[in-house]
This record gives C-alpha cells, sequence and structure tokens, in this order.
C-alpha cells in the first residue's frame, strides 16, 4: 500500500516551517512499569496525553494547511488491527504511516481496545510530526519477553488510573489475566525433579518419541 502520494513537496515544505513551530506536549502523566512482583523493577516515567498532543498539532499544523487523520481497519489475514496515520496538505499530497493496534479479538473488550487505540494514535501522531510525548529513559530492559516477565503498567496523574495488564509476543500485543507470583521450590524438591526429567529425557529412543 502507497505511504505517501507521488509528490510530496509542497507538503514537505509546508511540514518544515510547521516543525519549526511545534513544541513538545508537557508530560502530565506518569506511568509505572512492574516487569515482576509489586515492588521488584519497577520504572516510572512521565508522558504526554494523546489529548495535550492533538491540541498543539491542529493548531500548528492548521495554521499551515496541513490535516492530520487517523482510521483503523482490520487486517484479517494477521489477525489485527491497525491504525493509519495521514498528514494531508491542502495541495492534495499526502503522507501516512501503519501502526498494528490490537489483535481482532480484542474487540470483545472494548475497554482493552480503547486503552491500544489510544496508545497507538499517540505515538503513531507524535512519531509523523516529529514531537516528543515521554521522557527517554534509555533503558532497554523494560521490554521484556513474555516468557520472561509478565509486566503491568499503572497511570496516574492528578486523579490516578490504570490500564489493563499486557504481555508481549510475537509482535502482538495482547492483554492477559493477572497471575500469581512463579512457584519456588526448596532446593531438595527442585533437585528430584531435575534428576527425574534427565532420567525421562535420557530414557528417549528417537526425536519422534521426544516430540510424542
Amino acid at each position: 500500500m502507497p505511504q505517501s502520494s507521488e509528490t510530496v513537496a509542497a507538503l514537505a515544505s509546508a511540514l518544515a516551517k510547521a516543525q519549526a513551530e511545534l513544541v513538545n506536549p508537557e508530560k502530565s502523566l506518569t506511568a509505572t512499569i512492574r516487569t515482576g512482583p509489586p515492588g521488584e523493577r519497577e520504572r516510572s516515567f512521565r508522558y504526554a496525553p494523546l489529548s495535550s498532543g492533538l491540541d498543539i498539532v491542529r493548531k500548528t499544523l492548521g495554521q499551515h494547511e496541513i490535516a492530520t487523520l487517523q482510521t483503523t481497519a482490520i487486517d484479517q489475514t494477521a489477525g489485527m488491527i491497525n491504525l493509519t496515520t495521514t498528514l494531508a496538505h491542502a495541495s492534495g499530497e499526502w503522507i501516512a504511516s501503519d501502526w498494528p493496534v490490537c489483535p481482532i479479538a480484542e474487540t470483545a473488550n472494548p475497554q482493552r481496545m480503547g486503552a491500544a487505540l489510544t496508545y497507538a494514535r499517540r505515538y503513531a501522531l507524535f512519531t509523523l510530526v516529529g514531537i516528543a510525548g515521554e521522557d527517554d529513559l534509555d533503558a532497554p530492559d523494560i521490554c521484556v519477553p513474555a516468557l520472561a516477565t509478565d509486566a503491568s503498567i499503572t497511570e496516574s496523574s492528578t486523579g490516578g488510573s490504570q490500564l489493563p495488564r499486557q504481555t508481549r509476543g510475537k509482535a502482538k500485543i495482547r492483554g492477559a489475566a493477572s497471575s500469581a507470583s512463579p512457584m519456588v521450590l526448596p532446593t531438595d524438591e527442585s533437585a528430584a525433579l531435575r534428576d527425574r526429567l534427565l532420567s525421562g529425557i535420557s530414557g528417549l529412543a528417537s526425536q519422534d518419541s521426544a516430540a510424542t
């Protein structure tokens, strides 16, 4: 699918002028990411809500005859809901970017889907117009594999609110129910279980029997 009109000269010129006037929105909300049991490995960062970013973008880009559009579409093949963010100029030129929102199955939970859509709209719009809406943590360990941890995000401002728990896996973001802390076996029981597993593995005659 094309990501821009055949020419973007007029749009690029107008966007360059608009970006000279754009400012980053105020980071008035705080998110806390937990990558383990409550109280362990917590990181907080500030970010700007979508509403404040929209106010700045619409006002500044509108003065240069640039409109912003955000539409959703269902990709049945991938089983995903996708977001397309478009900057359209009065000349008819345009540029767009796509952003995955959530699996189609999330439509059964409107609150969770709405939270994912808000996040997608904020990231996609801020990226496309070139503004920053959150702290730069420079912390790659925040994005951890789903098999290693169960991460939750809590947002707070003056009123405070909580978003649904989410996990990441295979390039998709999906909601996950709260789970109890992993059970830790005593040393002797762990050793006994290890020995039973090793004994079972050593007794496998072939790859087919292992698969079975």
